[in-house]
């Protein structure tokens, strides 16, 4: 019989093996990826994707902007499909397509409609080379290593979410940061050795009833792909918020049964952790990530542009472990299937 859980805890763990092999792949193609963007003269950058990629694509669009200074956004692909007046412009733009599976009907839809459009170049990023968006984009990232057998994402995620770092750095000129993201798979193996039980202890703290998942900036898209992983994993009572915003109105919810998750940037780290104390004094449990100085200490040297994945291994083993203390199975969440495909 599968141990409950075996396959999501593995995924988790072998994320920095599996960044490894990202970067190799990049790293190969690191000519070809730049050629491609330099070719163009692109107004707007479109990252795209579904549940966890929508998430992804929120987080991409903003690092994109803040390294680039090119208009970029995230667009839930059913979005970019239904609505294509609202959320693809009508100029020379770049559409960046991610998914795990790469079979994802509205994905696929949204690029379909794109290439209709004729007014720009696509990009797509995913995991496995039999399925149809691999092939779709004039510009195709594949990352076999990433594959999983859990509903749930984790390492695809991730990695996923690294590759459009590594491109995103490229394409803004970046060297700096190139070199700086070789160093995350040695540092994530080492925040998974030291905080594990950490995570351990939180996510099976029966004393909590609800979690709230703050991060600002890039780091937005990531809170809420956490929070999304405590939902699907665990059916547990759980938002994410920036942090400023967390003030107006939810921090009403903040006790002694609250846990807030704090990705806490370089850039704004005081006011960020003014929030954070204001929860601590309103009795919540708090788990604070920071390179220095947090429950979390990343002390990896690494500029914050490029080490936002770190904030997320510890954060998915926490909705793990809350799952099982809730007598659940990560690998196979409620009601979830691990594409989902529509019926035409």
């Amino acid at each position: 019989m599968t141990e409950r859980g075996q396959f999501t805890h593995q995924e988790i763990l072998s994320q920095p093996k599996v960044w490894a092999s990202a970067l190799e792949i990049l790293d190969r193609q690191r000519d070809q990826i730049r050629s491609f963007y330099k070719s163009s003269s692109f107004d707007n950058v479109i990252f795209t994707g579904c549940g966890s990629t929508y998430y992804l694509s929120l987080a991409a669009a903003a690092l994109f902007q803040e390294l680039a200074g090119v208009p970029s956004r995230g667009v839930p692909g059913s979005e970019a499909w239904l609505t294509p007046n609202i959320f693809l412009p009508k100029h020379n733009h770049l559409l960046v397509a991610v998914s795990r599976s790469g079979e994802t009907s509205e994905t696929l839809h949204a690029c379909e409609t794109f290439r209709k459009t004729k007014s720009g170049k696509l990009a797509t990023l995913s995991c496995y080379p039999q399925f149809p968006l691999a092939t779709m984009g004039d510009l195709n990232l594949l990352f076999p290593a990433a594959q999983e057998e859990s509903i749930a994402q984790t390492r695809a995620f991730s990695t996923l979410y690294l590759a459009t770092t590594y491109i995103s750095a490229l394409w803004a000129g970046r060297d700096d940061l190139l070199d700086a993201l070789h160093k995350l798979p040695e540092v994530g193996q080492r925040l998974l050795d030291n905080y594990q039980k950490l995570a351990e202890t939180l996510g099976s703290d029966g004393n909590i009833e609800r979690f709230y998942f703050l991060g600002s900036g890039a780091r937005y898209g990531l809170a809420t792909e956490l929070n999304l992983k405590m939902k699907e994993m665990s059916l547990s009572y759980s938002e994410s918020f920036h942090f400023m915003e967390f003030r107006h109105g939810p921090q009403s919810m903040a006790n002694e049964h609250t846990l807030i998750l704090a990705m806490v940037s370089d850039h704004n780290r005081a006011r960020e952790e003014a929030v954070v104390e204001e929860m601590r004094a309103r009795g919540a449990k708090i788990l604070s990530m920071a390179e220095t100085n947090a429950d979390v200490a990343f002390n990896s040297g690494i500029p914050q542009e490029a080490r936002n994945v770190l904030y997320l291994p510890i954060g998915q083993l926490v909705a793990y472990h809350r799952s099982l203390s809730r007598r659940l199975n990560p690998d196979k969440p409620h009601n979830l299937t691990a594409v989902v495909k529509l019926s035409e």
